[in-house]
């Protein structure tokens, strides 16, 4: 271990003694405002990534429909600008290079006609777009002018000549935006002619709804075709974000984002977000669980034997501290250990012994060796997934809770938002927590990962200790301490989780973590 890790873990435990001062005591009102502080810091989130970032942050800005529009209508008039070309066209040779401008503008000062000529731009000012014609008779539908009562058919070509009758056009158009969703390169009706039908000529020939479902489509093409865009995957929300984090760092940066909208998730992969792991790791850890699916459906079983009196125990909340109704037997759910035992050093219930695996002498059983190692991980990995899913339960149990609050003390709505901060920063804490297990399986055992699994652990003591509170009963005489030791806690396992998180992504900057498998 070199001397920044010595550093940093120094200052860690010094960090966490002066933590665990605050929870034992001291004046309220000071405590209360130094909740306020760190609570504000713990729950706050910067999404136009100014002021000073955590190392486990990125720079990231969520846009709305019109911010895209006006973005998009930025780019395209510096091109236009740029190359005196129309707008339109000017649009249409972005999109051809993904909306890269400093691509489209390297390859264009190198050859502008055979770059127009690619992305399907070639103009003649002196040729009429749509003009009312005699003795035509158009290639597709084969009406001829003659079958108008006026004698001349409205016609339609591009910058190539292609002429044709407006209402084949019209018809091509809307089959193309409505049927097969197209609208960044819907072409010249030609055979084997690339023009791309600019957006005027398309709002000159459609219906005002088709135009409308055409620029829409556009509108996502913007974002579709950027790899420094991607749509929030939450139900019906229409913002973006906008991450300069490429592909090539995804190996050792977890580039986690929040919409406007509340929905957390991963800028590379779109999924929910799975820090502290990386995106190459998550990717085998979900298709390892998928290949393992019958041993991950007994595993997630909801029900365990009391390992005292081996009566049935069925888990109905987010807490881990079981206490057996029968024989009053406290256990963890997890490890099925004494719980007691949990606040001793030499328990580890988040750490595998990696001893079965290298003793393990025949084929038969190292395989047996290597599922139980993987059960050992997918077992704490589902248990935080169950148990974040009924802590998100304690929503509704904890707005009953806030309204008896305000019914038998003083406190009014604000004062009693502790219990919701604590239930937000539980819910977040057991999500961190999950993926831990994912990237503590693919890591290789040295004395990094126990230092992982030491931050680990202490994340997770907290976490059980809050998730305990929470879930204990209100009693009138006891609300005053009842709220003093929530908001600690709830600060307190915060600051754990942003220990975990930075100290990880530090491990990545510096080339720490080592891979038991490559990817």
């Amino acid at each position: 271990m070199d001397e920044d890790s010595d550093a940093f873990y120094a200052d860690d435990d010094e960090e966490e003694d002066a933590e665990s001062d605050v929870m034992l005591g001291g004046d309220a009102d000071d405590d209360e405002a130094g909740f306020d502080a760190a609570g504000d810091e713990a729950f706050s989130h910067d999404t136009s990534g100014k002021g000073k970032r955590k190392a486990h942050e990125v720079e990231f800005t969520c846009l709305d429909l019109a911010a895209l529009q006006q973005q998009q209508k930025k780019e395209v008039d510096h091109v236009a600008g740029m190359f005196v070309v129309r707008d339109t066209d000017a649009a249409i040779l972005l999109r051809h290079f993904g909306w890269n401008k400093e691509r489209l503008i390297e390859r264009y000062m190198d050859d502008p006609d055979a770059v127009k000529i690619e992305a399907g731009v070639i103009d003649d000012p002196t040729r009429p777009r749509l003009l009312p014609s005699a003795d035509f008779t158009c290639s597709i539908c084969y009406l001829s002018s003659e079958d108008e009562n006026s004698g001349r058919m409205e016609t339609l070509a591009l910058g190539c000549g292609h002429r044709f009758c407006s209402d084949c056009y019209r018809h091509y158009i809307e089959q193309k935006v409505k049927e097969e969703g197209e609208s960044r390169r819907v072409q010249c009706m030609q055979e084997k002619c690339k023009l791309v039908v600019d957006e005027k000529t398309v709002k000159m020939l459609v219906a005002p709804a088709i135009y409308e479902k055409y620029k829409d489509l556009l509108d996502r093409t913007y974002v579709d075709d950027s790899q420094l865009f991607r749509w929030c995957p939450a139900p019906n929300c229409q913002n973006a974000i906008e991450c300069h984090v490429s592909s090539k760092k995804l190996k050792t940066v977890v580039p986690s984002v929040r919409c406007d909208c509340g929905n957390a998730f991963c800028f590379g992969c779109g999924q929910a977000a799975h820090a502290p792991a990386i995106c190459p790791v998550v990717k085998l850890w979900i298709k390892k669980c998928e290949d393992d699916s019958e041993t991950a459906n007994w595993i997630q079983a909801n029900t365990k034997e009391c390992p005292e009196c081996a009566s049935t125990i069925e888990k109905n909340g987010g807490c881990n501290h079981m206490t057996c109704k029968r024989c009053r037997y406290e256990w963890c759910w997890v490890c099925e250990g004494k719980w007691s035992d949990h606040g001793t050093s030499w328990f580890n219930c988040n750490r595998f012994d990696e001893k079965n695996v290298a003793n393990s002498k025949d084929n038969q059983a190292k395989s047996r060796a290597s599922l139980e190692r993987y059960l050992h991980y997918f077992n704490r990995f589902a248990n935080h997934e169950q148990s974040a899913k009924l802590d998100r339960d304690l929503y509704s149990k904890t707005e009953k809770k806030m309204e008896k609050l305000q019914h038998t003390t003083n406190l009014t709505w604000i004062e009693v938002q502790f219990l919701k901060k604590a239930v937000d920063t539980l819910t977040e804490c057991r999500m961190t927590l999950k993926w831990t297990y994912c990237m503590a399986f693919y890591l290789k055992r040295n004395n990094m990962t126990e230092l992982f699994e030491d931050n680990q652990r202490d994340l997770e003591s907290a976490t059980e200790n809050l998730s305990e509170q929470l879930e204990a009963e209100i009693e009138p005489e006891t609300i005053p301490t009842l709220r003093q030791k929530v908001t600690d806690l709830t600060v307190y396992v915060s600051r754990r989780r942003e220990i975990l998180l930075s100290d990880t992504a530090q491990g990545f900057e510096e080339g720490r973590w080592e891979w038991n498998q490559s990817f």
